[in-house]
């Protein structure tokens, strides 16, 4: 199969194009033509099998653009994965002008707000935070058409199944719903039979996946020796890229300082850091600036990174659920990737509870000897001194004929986006195409020009008036 199949429009095939998009996942060929008829969906689909495009793609399709009011609200169990899934939205959604706005807590509700009030066609957010807008009556729903509930399992195990259902009753009755679920438990079961017409289920095999693509193994260690394994199983792994997941932010810390002890390239990452540390963090893993992240299973979503070669579960996850959404951090995008798990003597019962739900028995390992280690010493201290190759975002190359303008005048001037689109397209060899998403504030005013048109449309305004007023113009910094 091929994008263009799905009789998709020009703007949405050119985005997905410049992301590199060549030709469906198993998940998005299943999703995306029952998408666009509008049916309710069920898929039971394995983190990083592409999901998130799975419902992006139809969404972005079947949007009006000239509605102003939101008409999809996605809601995921972290920040991180709603982050993630706003900005894949407008990439998708980038030559359709598409805007879509993250909520989530721990961010001020304020900004949120003033988001809110203008031209939002996507809403993505975290239950709690999506709920307190709702109540507050900044989040208006009356034109709300499409419902995803994204990582459902997940939303369930964090307790946001009952935010979840009073969200679902302020709702559009008629609209389409979509939920998608690494595990499909009995709670999510009910919510589907409750809340979604007739849905079309879907399932992609995960466990065919996670045997596939990933190498499991485990070795049983005593707590107090763990440190002392990892540092051995480092050496020996040498991995490119590497999570190790721990079940505490203090352990987090604990482990981050002693691999700093070593000068390890690393980071950590736990629900107690600020939001801007958070993103800052996971920006900085995504290009490859270090190599090992500590983290809790705060990690374990909106990390989309292709090229994790290694998952270390230095603390084994209690829940099933959450060894799968773990290790599917690596193994994505088509290359292979090694899951590796620590366990106590006194963690058999969730041992036997994780190997029972993904369906096959974990191959257990001798932790490595010293001679082993010794031989490994050299090409692990080579990989380690050596400069880090940084990664390019995905979205780059689609963004390299974009340029993003700041103007220092926005609502409190009286200006509107009409304002700025005829001053724009009044620039011989500029036309409405060529001008992408507009956010105007009260105070300033960002606008995307495509089309490697931007130096030009700079030129021009620095001698325009905007309504008759004079606006400084020059490249957004942000």
């Amino acid at each position: 199969m091929k994008f263009e199949q799905y009789r998709l429009s020009q703007e949405i095939l050119r985005a997905l194009d410049g992301l590199g998009y060549t030709s469906p996942t198993d998940v998005q060929e299943q999703v995306i033509p029952v998408a666009l008829n509008r049916q309710d969906l069920v898929v039971r689909s394995q983190t990083g099998s592409g999901k998130t495009a799975a419902f992006g793609i139809p969404i972005c399709q079947l949007l009006k653009w000239e509605e102003n009011k939101p008409q999809a609200l996605i809601l995921t169990p972290t920040r991180e994965l709603a982050d993630q899934v706003k900005q894949d939205m407008q990439n998708i959604g980038r030559f359709k002008r598409i805007k879509a706005a993250a909520v989530y807590g721990k961010h001020p509700f304020a900004y949120q707000k003033e988001e809110l009030k203008q031209k939002c066609h996507i809403v993505v957010g975290t239950p709690g935070r999506v709920l307190d807008h709702i109540e507050r009556g900044t989040l208006v729903l009356d034109r709300i058409e499409y419902l995803v509930l994204d990582e459902a399992d997940e939303m369930l195990n964090m307790g946001f199944i009952e935010q979840v259902e009073a969200i679902i009753h302020r709702l559009p009755e008629k609209r389409m719903t979509m939920l998608f679920s690494a595990t499909l438990p009995e709670n999510i079961e009910k919510l589907a039979h409750q809340y979604m017409k007739e849905p079309t289920r879907i399932e992609i095999a995960s466990t065919v996946t996670l045997t596939d693509r990933i190498e499991h193994s485990l070795f049983i260690v005593n707590e107090q020796q763990k440190f002392e394994l990892l540092r051995d199983v480092t050496v020996v792994e040498n991995p490119d890229s590497c999570i190790i997941f721990c079940r505490t932010k203090e352990q987090v810390d604990r482990v981050t300082e002693q691999l700093d002890k070593l000068f390890y390239t690393c980071d950590q990452l736990h629900g107690g850091m600020s939001q801007e540390v958070r993103f800052d963090v996971m920006d900085a893993f995504k290009r490859g600036e270090f190599r090992y992240l500590v983290a809790t299973d705060v990690a374990a979503r909106g990390i989309d990174i292709d090229s994790i070669s290694h998952v270390i579960n230095y603390d084994l996850p209690l829940e099933e659920e959450s060894y799968v959404h773990r290790v599917g951090r690596t193994g994505r995008a088509g290359k292979r990737g090694k899951a590796i798990s620590f366990v106590t003597p006194y963690e058999d019962k969730f041992l036997a509870d994780i190997e029972a739900a993904i369906g096959f028995d974990i191959q257990r390992r001798h932790a490595p000897s010293q001679q082993a280690v010794a031989e490994a010493k050299a090409a692990f201290i080579e990989k380690m001194e050596m400069r880090p190759k940084l990664k390019k975002d995905k979205s780059v190359e689609l963004n390299r004929d974009i340029l993003k303008l700041y103007f220092n005048g926005g609502k409190k001037k009286k200006l509107r986006a009409l304002d700025f689109v005829g001053t724009i397209t009044s620039i011989p060899g500029i036309t409405g195409d060529d001008i992408g998403i507009i956010k105007i504030q009260d105070t300033e005013t960002f606008i995307e020009i495509l089309n490697g048109k931007g130096e030009l449309v700079l030129k021009e305004m620095k001698s325009k008036t905007v309504k008759g007023k004079q606006l400084k113009v020059h490249k957004a910094k942000r």
